[in-house]
């Protein structure tokens, strides 16, 4: 999709769908108030009315009360427009922006997302009729164009990179397993000189000493692998570090999962597909930070060779760790994950992953889960995603969270025995690895899937493309 600026007016051509929000208390315009419908518009937010003014198709859609108008409902707005156009089968919109500087931005974002499809997969007689894609969005009007010029290539970006994250979520396992990821990854630095990329395979895991790649991968016949992409866009400032959880089907290995929505479990590498895309735009848009982003790919299976509940394992720092809950593997690789970043030089760390069904009971799929050693910290890793509407709450550290963690013949139980507080106790599991380096951990097992937000629908969410894109800008930003 084709997404520009302009100060003109919008087009008075009935082939593209011109979308002009409407405020309570607001009268449409002039040109619009005698078009047949006029009478039926309604600016109750979402509410939608097509006008045909001297053959042109006008969509006014309500945005409610003007105080109550903000990035996030610009996102809304733009996505029923998406749906509109759809209906109606045009390929072009043009939107006439409501003030507010963020809100260009905001609605081509939200365009490109909400146009999102996953048909690759399928043949060309599976669906004799597809719906036109959208081919273009104008932005016209918009209040300050000097800073809408600014910050909509970013939106645009990380709409891409979110949708980008979206196909690798959708990828069935026999197609996006480790090796295709570790592509993947080279794929990304052969794109921009800035990258430099290293996929290790399962002979080196072992060399190295990754024992929580090795226990998760010991059951299946796909080889692990360690992605690392290095991004040097600075030389001041802290090196981020990005670690995505990348287990490209999770069947819970030897304490299995039901067989019910198990083909889901495909999705268990979403945190690793956000930090990948997200890695690729931020090198697009040329963000001053330095970056390592980490993604251990794994595929848990049972077999003869698949770890046992109660085997004991040796992590990459050195501590030993029982095994209790085969399906508690996410952290395993995560805890050698963080321990390889910050080997690397990661000073600010970023941890997301489906980690814990726990997150889903507490917060549903509004927000993520968020947990971390440094206030200043978690505070603008929550910044980051309130900008781009992907949302965190942070939960509590405390001792007596790690002290369920602590293992009866090893150092560490990557379960505990009693069910208390599973989104924080894996948290505290992970903070074990991070050595006291700055670190926040994002639990996205609500948020990746199935959200419902009218931009991003139901299925892959590509959660967290855009946080981590938002954070790297936040970071990047010069001072003073």
């Amino acid at each position: 999709m084709d997404v520009s600026i302009s100060s003109a007016p919008p087009p008075d051509s009935g082939d593209t769908l011109v979308c002009i929000g409407l405020f309570a208390g607001d009268e449409l315009p002039a040109d619009l108030a005698d078009a047949p419908g006029a009478v039926d518009v309604r600016a109750k937010f979402k509410s939608l009315s097509v006008l045909r003014p001297e053959g042109r198709r006008v969509l006014v859609v309500g945005l409610g009360e003007r105080d109550d108008f903000d990035s996030e409902r610009a996102r809304v707005a733009a996505a029923l427009a998406v749906r509109q156009a759809q209906r109606l089968e045009t390929a072009e919109i043009a939107w006439d922006c409501p003030e507010g500087g963020s809100v260009p931005a905001a609605i081509a974002g939200a365009t490109i997302l909400a146009s999102y499809r996953f048909d690759q997969l399928k043949s060309s007689a599976a669906d004799d009729d597809p719906d036109p894609e959208l081919s273009a969005l104008t932005l016209h009007g918009a209040s300050d164009a000097t800073f809408a010029a600014g910050t909509v290539p970013v939106a645009v970006a990380s709409a891409r990179a979110a949708n980008r994250a979206r196909d690798l979520q959708n990828l069935p396992a026999n197609i996006c397993d480790p090796a295709f990821l570790g592509d993947r990854a080279l794929e990304i630095a052969a794109a921009n000189e800035r990258i430099e990329a290293r996929v290790l395979g399962g002979a080196e895991i072992a060399a190295e000493g990754l024992g929580g790649l090795l226990a998760v991968s010991a059951g299946s016949v796909k080889e692990p692998a360690l992605i690392t992409l290095r991004y040097r866009g600075s030389e001041a400032g802290p090196t981020l570090g990005f670690v995505g959880k990348g287990v490209t089907f999770d069947t819970g290995g030897i304490s299995i999962k039901p067989s019910a929505g198990m083909e889901l479990m495909k999705k268990d590498m979403s945190g690793g597909a956000a930090v990948l895309e997200a890695t690729a735009a931020i090198a697009e848009l040329g963000l001053p930070v330095d970056l390592i982003a980490v993604v251990p790919a794994v595929e848990n299976m049972p077999s003869g060779s698949a770890t046992r509940p109660g085997d004991v394992i040796t992590q990459l720092n050195g501590r030993t760790v029982e095994v209790n809950n085969t399906d508690a593997e996410g952290r395993l690789i995560l805890a050698d994950a963080l321990t390889w970043a910050i080997r690397e030089g990661a000073e600010r760390l970023v941890d997301i992953a489906t980690l814990t069904g726990a997150v889903i009971v507490a917060l549903g799929s509004s927000y993520a889960g968020l947990v971390s050693n440094d206030d200043a910290w978690a505070e603008e890793v929550a910044a980051a995603g309130a900008i781009v509407g992907e949302l965190a709450w942070r939960l509590p550290l405390h001792q007596e969270y790690k002290d369920l963690m602590r293992g009866t013949t090893a150092d560490l139980t990557n379960s505990a025995p009693k069910r208390k507080a599973g989104t924080i106790t894996a948290a505290s599991f992970l903070e074990e690895f991070v050595e006291g380096v700055t670190w926040a951990h994002l639990d996205i097992a609500g948020t990746s899937w199935d959200v419902g937000r009218e931009y991003v629908g139901k299925g892959a969410t590509g959660f967290g493309t855009r946080l981590l894109i938002e954070l790297a800008r936040n970071v990047g930003a010069p001072t003073g």
